[in-house]
């Protein structure tokens, strides 16, 4: 109740809402949300997850198409990953 008497950004509140009450399950009894995270914390590790995005995004703005030899381990892995979701329609 603090948080929403300090702010009303929608953000902030959504935040102190995940940190309190986690990020819930979809079939449990839990609130419900998405699946625990099983690398990171979404809340905790916030400044990492971020920095790794914007890793991401400028990797792919430099080589879109990961041509680069040192990328191969990458593009085989999301080669991988798009025929395993693509066998799952």
């Amino acid at each position: 109740m603090k948080v929403m008497t300090e702010t009303t950004d929608g953000f902030k509140i959504a935040e102190k809402d995940l940190e309190l009450r986690g990020s819930g399950d979809i079939f449990g009894e839990a609130q419900s949300g998405l699946p625990e995270f099983k690398i990171a914390d979404p809340v905790a590790d916030y400044a990492t997850l971020n920095a790794a995005q914007q890793t991401a995004v400028g990797l792919f703005k430099a080589d879109p198409t990961l041509s680069a030899p040192e990328f191969a381990p990458l593009r085989a892995y999301l080669a991988r990953r798009q025929q395993a979701v693509g066998s799952l329609d």
